[in-house]
């Protein structure tokens, strides 16, 4: 039944899967393994950012700030949101931009890979390459962006919770919730 779905929901895909939620919900590895069970291209929009920009979004923050960070952000989403069907995957902030969550509700399926805090904390310990972190306690700082970025998060089309089980778990489901949303659309 799971590659039936695949297959099914790749035969619909007419339009990009952009992947949101916290730093580490699993957007990355979730959205590499459903782009190779669709059958196309996956893209790191975080990993775009730093091809683009010649630095890491650690080194671009320290020196240029958050919101020129923003700004970049903006326009390599936009630029990655062209073509072809595609997955991907945008960094913690992105949805939460008004210019970005727009571009991506009009030209995209949104997928909310949404976790708990106690998943986040895990997921991003040990892990130095999130300047939000950086700052303070990192339970206290996630906990402070699930309250500011959750509400905006479910403005996605389509929500699947993960827990600390195998991607390939929140693979199926998102591939689910897919063939239901491709099934009503026109």
């Amino acid at each position: 039944m799971a590659h039936d779905t695949a297959d099914g929901v790749a035969s619909r895909l007419r339009r990009p899967i952009v992947l949101v939620g916290l730093m580490g919900a699993g957007k990355s590895c979730v959205g590499r393994r459903l782009a190779a069970r669709l059958g196309v291209p996956f893209v790191d929009a975080d990993a775009e950012f730093e091809a683009a920009a010649g630095c890491t979004i650690s080194e671009f923050f320290t020196k240029y700030g958050e919101p020129a960070f923003r700004e970049g952000e903006r326009k390599v989403i936009a630029r990655l949101m062209e073509g072809a069907p595609r997955v991907l995957a945008t960094g913690g902030g992105a949805f939460c931009d008004p210019d970005t969550r727009a571009r991506i509700k009009e030209g995209a399926t949104s997928v909310w890979i949404r976790a708990d805090l106690d998943l986040l904390v895990k997921r991003t310990a040990g892990r130095d390459h999130r300047p939000l972190l950086k700052t303070g306690d990192p339970r206290e700082i996630l906990s402070r962006l699930m309250d500011a970025r959750y509400p905006l998060y479910a403005q996605a089309d389509i929500t699947v919770d993960t827990t600390d089980e195998p991607p390939e778990v929140t693979v199926a489901k998102v591939l689910d919730e897919l063939a239901r949303t491709l099934e009503h659309s026109p």
